[in-house]
């Protein structure tokens, strides 16, 4: 079955313990409801550096990733269907971008 990569951008860190476990639940909700289709839960990643030819700055890029999931679908539109229920596209603090991953 073809993989993808679920590429994060945006998304709110929580304010406060309560918030930051309701965020937790609502992923392990949805990670639950993906069930065998997750290959790799990922992570939240940090700001990133972008290298060009003409050096490195670290603005995170035009669109920064903010995290990243790989899960297993019949066809990108399966994984995109997977990716609209994800929990910071569902509150609309973030988007995400299903790419399918090319085996060399």
């Amino acid at each position: 079955m073809p993989q993808f990569m679920l590429a994060y951008h945006g998304g709110k860190t929580p304010d406060t313990p309560e918030e930051g476990a309701q965020a937790m639940a609502a992923w392990e909700a949805w990670f639950s409801e993906l069930g065998s289709h997750v290959v790799h839960p990922g992570h939240p990643v940090g700001m990133s550096k972008t290298v060009t030819n003409v050096g490195v700055t670290d603005d995170g890029g035009l669109n920064p990733l903010s995290g990243f999931t790989i899960v297993q679908a019949d066809d990108i539109d399966a994984a995109c269907q997977m990716a609209s229920a994800c929990p910071m596209v569902i509150d609309g603090t973030g988007s995400a971008e299903v790419a399918p991953i090319i085996e060399m």
